[in-house]
């Protein structure tokens, strides 16, 4: 049952394909007008199995949500043979890593309060409808030529209750489920194979906001980080937290403390990190109740087959040098709690000089 407004949705025939305009894990997006009105919209095509994998996903998520102000916008899907042609909203100021680049690299604290909150609204509206992103960036959220911030690519994008459904096939049947993002990006519970729930997506939202107050990944700062393998140890086993911007006030420092909790448990919600003074100008911060979430949650496994690239964007964000990695083994926790790479479930991280985006 789809949710698009068939005025809105450009027939088969009716529009003309322009410029290639970004690549990626998910196949190509072109800029397209369409004849009748002369309005602009992008195509994003899938010509192989693992992109059309993800078309798929993000044509099934979109689908039957209500069009939100904070969603980049599914006008519809054609098929030819086997390629997948999905109609999406242009959104004319590219994505917020875009933003960064063209404004010196980072983000006033200013501009990075008003992009938070129109994020977390986004959340907000998926979590409420049962959906996970699994793969916030700058990258993945799109900037309208007004200051609309939207939310992109669900190639990657998981409904709690389809979670349900496989965590139960998989203790059944010990089957392996792979989770789909970017490893710089994802929460530690998720790279320990231990749950996958909202609450990734508040880990994710903490490393997006450094991302636009730096310029960079996080966890990509230092040469020590340099080995990728011993960057996604850190991360699942250790204690750390990405570094935090030393420049941040006092407010978004502390926004950040409660989205980037190693205890899944521990972090704020959208509706409680919506009233932080960081995003809401409110004079104190409201401490959420002490009882456990509500939010499901259930193992998963981790780091698929894909190559890299999002949204329209065709540059990456520089990374650590010396992180030419070609294959990262699954983790698979120890009974002492750390993580072993897992023998004989290989995934290729094929990537052209930048961490990628891996998809199930």
């Amino acid at each position: 049952m789809a949710r698009v407004s068939t005025s809105l949705s450009p027939k088969r025939g009716e529009w003309v394909k322009g410029k290639l305009i970004g690549s990626g894990s998910f196949g190509t997006v072109h800029l397209a007008m369409s004849k009748s009105t002369g309005g602009l919209f992008v195509v994003k095509s899938a010509h192989t199995r693992a992109e059309l994998a993800a078309l798929e996903n993000e044509v099934e998520i979109l689908k039957n949500l209500e069009p939100s102000p904070y969603i980049v916008q599914y006008l519809g899907s054609e098929r030819h043979g086997d390629d997948l042609n999905v109609l999406m909203e242009y959104m004319a100021g590219g994505s917020l890593a875009d933003i960064a680049e063209k404004f010196g690299g980072s983000l006033q604290e200013d501009v990075v309060r008003l992009y938070t909150k129109e994020i977390l609204k986004g959340l907000k509206y998926l979590h409420g409808n049962g959906i996970v992103h699994c793969d916030l960036k700058c990258k993945n959220v799109l900037l309208g030529s007004s200051g609309d911030i939207k939310l992109a690519d669900f190639g990657c994008a998981r409904r709690v209750e389809d979670l349900k459904n496989k965590s139960l096939m998989k203790k059944n049947t010990k089957s392996l489920e792979y989770v789909s993002g970017t490893p710089l990006w994802m929460a530690p519970e998720v790279l320990r194979n231990e749950e996958l729930d909202f609450s990734a997506d508040i880990w994710s939202l903490g490393c997006t906001v450094i991302e636009m107050a730096t310029g960079r990944p996080p966890w990509g700062a230092s040469k020590h980080d340099s080995d990728p393998m011993a960057v996604l140890l850190k991360i699942a086993c250790g204690d750390e937290i990405p570094k935090l911007p030393t420049h941040c006030t006092k407010e978004g420092l502390d926004f950040l403390r409660r989205c980037l909790d190693r205890d899944s448990r521990k972090r704020w919600t959208c509706e409680e990190l919506l009233r932080h003074p960081f995003v809401s100008r409110d004079s104190s911060v409201t401490t959420p109740p002490s009882s456990p979430k509500d939010a499901a949650s259930s193992p998963v496994s981790v780091l698929g087959i894909s190559s890299f690239d999002d949204a329209y964007d065709l540059e990456e964000p520089e990374s650590p040098e010396g992180n030419d990695l070609s294959v990262i083994k699954p983790f698979t926790l120890c009974k002492d709690g750390r993580t072993m790479p897992r023998h004989g479930d290989e995934c290729a991280l094929c990537s052209s000089q930048n961490w990628i985006t891996v998809r199930s």
